[in-house]
């Protein structure tokens, strides 16, 4: 059906539908990005990091490696320290 032939019920259905979605689409977008949510999604994306969603159980190969970095970064700067001084 071409647009020409629609009536102006039809046209005003669609402008209704569309309005909705609009509307839907914005309220989803507002969710999104408000800074509590950005927060717990943030919140469980290291937490799964560290545990497994599945188990339960901690990652110890993931915890390792951030120990590992840590420990790192501090001696990097404690001999950065000592070749300043």
């Amino acid at each position: 059906m071409a647009a020409d032939d629609r009536g102006p019920a039809a046209l005003e259905a669609e402008i209704e539908a569309t309005r909705e979605r609009l509307a839907s689409t914005i309220d989803e977008l507002l969710y999104r990005t408000r800074p509590t949510t950005i927060a717990q999604r943030e919140t469980s994306r290291a937490k799964a990091f560290f545990v497994d969603p599945m188990s339960g159980q901690p990652r110890q190969d993931n915890i390792v490696k951030v120990a590992g970095a840590v420990v790192g970064a501090v001696v990097l700067l404690a001999v950065i320290r000592k070749i300043v001084r």
